[in-house]
């Protein structure tokens, strides 16, 4: 009986385990005092488990290596920034994604920590909760510029509630979609552009060699004085450092994130104690239709692949290989 082993946050429970017991799989959810950013101790929980259900949590050569078993690790979700897909090609280890799923949960997400640093939350609940009432206008968000970078799925989601709002929508992406920008009446510009011109600027991207650290102290100079940012994908597309000192100055009126580039975030960060950031703990995605979707995905990949089945739109590797098996 092949075993799975679910490492993802919230897999407890869900559709996975019906469909992959139903399949003749063994399903079993890591031990939660596993350390999965320990090497050796991730390792350990991963011995005899031919797939994983994935969070994301990193998956190194060296884990790869010591894990000789592994024939698929299928992700929750879309990011896979975690996974060293040339190991996992040198290994023939199938990794995949749940595209299509989890848009909606994301752009809604995105759109509450925006209107939330908009109308001073979480300052205005602390201010009641202290019995010390202070009232202070803020700028309306009907007519302000949203720039979205990145205009994929997600960030089209995004797109069509920002218009919705009352928000002009600018966006930046080298591979826009040309039809959706002119239905909507997206102005697809330079990202130059797009940090000159945006009251608030909403990351939609994946993290790359060119998006790494792309928010850094050179590029919020290029930004509009009181800009807010907000970043529901990637914490490496920020350095956290030039965030904070940012938000210190004030040359960012705030900022909601539900990613960072430590994931928990550290109890020495500093955006633990920055009163104008909007914080959450990953959570985007998870919305309960969009859970159910993506864990009944992700095991449903694990079945079409064991049965020699290649779900083509899930895979995210192994794009020259035309004879993988199980086996």
């Amino acid at each position: 009986m092949p075993k799975v082993l679910c490492t993802s946050l919230s897999g407890e429970e869900g559709p996975h385990f019906e469909l992959l017991k139903a399949a003749g799989f063994e399903c079993q959810v890591v031990d939660r005092d596993v350390d999965l950013w320990d090497e050796t101790s991730f390792a350990a929980a991963l011995q005899g488990c031919q797939a994983v259900i994935a969070g994301a949590e990193p998956y190194t050569p060296r884990l790869l290596a010591s894990c000789p078993d592994l024939r698929v690790i299928s992700r929750t979700g879309v990011g896979f920034d975690a996974v060293d897909l040339a190991e996992c090609d040198r290994r023939s280890i199938a990794v995949s994604i749940t595209p299509g799923v989890n848009h909606d949960a994301v752009a809604e997400h995105a759109v509450a920590l925006l209107m939330g640093i908009a109308r001073g939350f979480p300052f205005a609940d602390q201010c009641v909760r202290d019995c010390a009432w202070s009232r202070q206008a803020r700028p309306r968000v009907m007519g302000s510029t949203l720039g979205i970078v990145g205009l994929g799925r997600i960030g089209q989601a995004m797109a069509t509630r920002g218009i919705g709002l009352g928000m002009n929508v600018i966006a930046s992406d080298p591979y826009a979609p040309v039809d959706f920008a002119q239905q909507h009446g997206i102005e697809i510009v330079p990202l130059d552009q797009l940090y000159l011109r945006s009251d608030y600027i909403s990351l939609h991207t994946p993290v790359t060699d060119d998006t790494k650290g792309m928010i850094n102290a050179g590029t919020i100079a290029k930004m509009k004085d009181s800009v807010v940012l907000i970043n529901t994908a990637r914490g490496q597309l920020i350095d956290e450092p030039d965030l904070c000192a940012a938000l210190e100055s004030g040359k960012l009126r705030g900022a909601g994130l539900d990613v960072f580039e430590v994931e928990p975030l550290p109890a020495e960060s500093p955006l633990l104690h920055t009163k104008n950031v909007f914080l959450s703990n990953h959570i985007a995605g998870l919305d309960c239709e969009s859970f159910r979707d993506m864990f009944s995905m992700a095991a449903d990949t694990v079945i079409e692949l064991h049965s020699g089945r290649w779900p083509a739109d899930r895979i995210v590797n192994l794009q020259a290989k035309t004879d993988w098996n199980w086996g």
